[in-house]
């Protein structure tokens, strides 16, 4: 759970950067996409280091699933975020 929370935080914190990067009023799909592939690799990182740098630690797929569903589900809430605040404009 607290793998989902921190990875919806990161994606949404992302998205916005990457909004603010490009000067647009909502993410592009292309940019959700790069966002999305960028947040999978470094959770997959951070359990590869788990797993095979820090023998205190383990690599888990389920941490790695958690972390996949909450870059999701914070990119998945920046795109419906944006396109309803712009639909009203």
């Amino acid at each position: 759970m607290v793998h989902c929370i921190f990875f919806f935080v990161l994606s949404v914190l992302y998205c916005t950067g990457s909004i603010r990067k490009w000067h647009t009023r909502n993410i592009r799909i292309e940019i959700a996409m790069k966002n999305t592939i960028v947040l999978l690799s470094y959770g997959a990182l951070i359990e590869v280091l788990q797993s095979r740098v820090f023998t205190w630690r383990s690599g888990d797929w389920h941490d790695l699933l958690a972390d996949t569903i909450g870059a999701s589900m914070g990119i998945f809430a920046v795109l419906v975020t944006g396109n309803a605040i712009n639909s009203n404009k």
